[in-house]
């Protein structure tokens, strides 16, 4: 699939990952829409880069529309990135004290980390299906999960299970939307250093890069959006889960 010419929408633009990823696609000529809450950022990069800025809240539907509209103004919707963040949760399911985890953290969690994406893949997807195919593709969807999907350690378990339903709906996505020519992958980070954990970034490189078998370091962002651009261009990608940690498996805690 050719990136340039097209447009492109990338929910959680303004953060690390999606900041790397927003560059990326748009040094490969796509007409980009950074998604996101974070004003300040969102807008700084519409200045630097001329691409567009649309304030979205990913488990709301008139945002994401409205970033999707923006998009498909601009070029051919074909490219969907979802890594946006948000609050989470956390806690033994039962705690030391002998009380249950938090019911209204964990729909929280959810909602933000796996009906958010529901959300913007189901959208995204109506309307490169409206669209004309190129040699019978219309797009990629692009999720991000985590490692912790696999192996979410003591006090994940909120995240762990969101981010297990992001895995869970890559391939039944990709299966469901194969007579629309559009295809669905998901990344799953491991342990990324990004410009969010501000001066806590240090102390969390010197805890996690050890522990990663090779190279010893937490991720880059741009080795993020670099897989991002592969996914992309590699009509033969589909259904698929890449994980993407340096071989890192996490511990129990």
């Amino acid at each position: 699939m050719q990136i340039s010419g097209s447009s492109a929408i990338v929910v959680g633009g303004a953060g690390g990952l999606g900041e790397a990823t927003v560059r990326r696609l748009h040094a490969a000529g796509a007409k980009v829409v950074v998604a996101d809450l974070a004003d300040e950022k969102g807008k700084a990069l519409e200045a630097e880069l001329g691409v567009r800025y649309v304030r979205t809240d990913a488990t709301e539907e008139a945002g994401v529309e409205a970033a999707i509209a923006a998009a498909a103004d601009a070029a051919p919707l074909r490219v969907s990135v979802d890594c946006h963040g948000g609050p989470a949760t956390g806690g033994r399911l039962v705690g030391r004290d002998g009380s249950p985890l938090d019911l209204a953290g964990f729909r929280k969690t959810v909602d933000v980390y796996l009906t958010g994406v529901f959300n913007v893949m189901r959208l995204a997807a109506a309307a490169m299906g409206r669209q004309d195919d190129v040699d019978g593709s219309r797009g990629v969807i692009v999720n991000t999960a985590s490692i912790a999907a696999y192996e979410g350690q003591i006090g994940q378990l909120p995240y762990a299970a969101a981010k297990g339903g992001v895995v869970g709906m890559t391939l039944v996505a990709a299966r469901d939307l194969s007579p629309l020519g559009i295809r669905v992958v998901t990344i799953a980070p491991g342990t990324f250093n990004t410009p969010a954990y501000g001066e806590a970034g240090d102390r969390l490189e010197a805890y996690w890069g050890p522990q990663v078998p090779h190279p010893r370091r937490m991720g880059q962002s741009p080795e993020y959006a670099a897989l991002v651009e592969h996914i992309c261009e590699n009509d033969y990608l589909n259904g698929e889960v890449v994980r993407l940690d340096g071989a890192l498996r996490f511990p129990p805690k």
